[in-house]
């Protein structure tokens, strides 16, 4: 990827057809949203159909609950954080919510997120949900990660599980205290690059 500043990378971005092209069903709307000043990167798995809908990342429930983790309002958040995915196009429904992408969609994605990492050289990368931490922390599970900080390149990166209701993983006590945890890691770290 050759594009030299954020602004012509989200030009570039905002044209892909290449999922299409590779014969993927889906309607190319990349969502991300961010300048080239923002310090703080925030990668999740993929936009739902609200975020398909708007434009813009992290505008339904899972959203919500992600800045209400955080305590930040929605301005606020998205002033701090450069928001982007593993994948930037709604992958389309599927019977039980939300299509996954395929890992060929993922790939095909990838190079957006590595000029963008290069392009912003961010001091913090929160990863929310097991995938986003996967492909770029390289981890196995969230139970033994969610709490800890761990180095991407030069900067601090702390994964979140993901904010969904669909999701079990907050039942069990331990993991609430370990998500209470990485909440105060990733406060301490906006505090610290504000």
């Amino acid at each position: 990827m050759s594009a030299r500043t954020i602004s012509g990378l989200q030009r570039r971005n905002r044209a892909c057809r290449l999922c299409l092209e590779a014969g993927y069903p889906i309607d190319p709307r990349p969502v991300v949203a961010g300048t080239a000043e923002q310090r703080a990167y925030l990668v999740g798995l993929a936009p739902g159909r609200v975020e398909a809908e708007t434009g813009r990342p992290w505008q339904g429930r899972a959203g919500v609950t992600l800045r209400r983790w955080l305590r930040l309002d929605e301005e606020t958040f998205f002033s701090r954080f450069y928001c982007a995915s593993v994948t930037r196009c709604f992958p389309g429904p599927s019977i039980r919510g939300d299509r996954r992408a395929t890992p060929i969609e993922e790939r095909l994605c990838a190079q957006w997120r590595e000029a963008e990492l290069r392009l912003l050289e961010p001091s913090l990368v929160v990863t929310v949900g097991r995938e986003a931490g996967r492909q770029l922390l390289g981890l196995d599970r969230l139970t033994e990660a969610v709490g800890k900080s761990f180095l991407l390149e030069d900067a601090v990166a702390i994964p979140l599980p993901h904010p969904s209701g669909a999701s079990g993983w907050l039942n069990d006590p331990a993991n609430r205290a370990r998500l209470g945890k990485a909440l105060v890691h990733v406060r301490r770290e906006l505090a610290r690059i504000a």
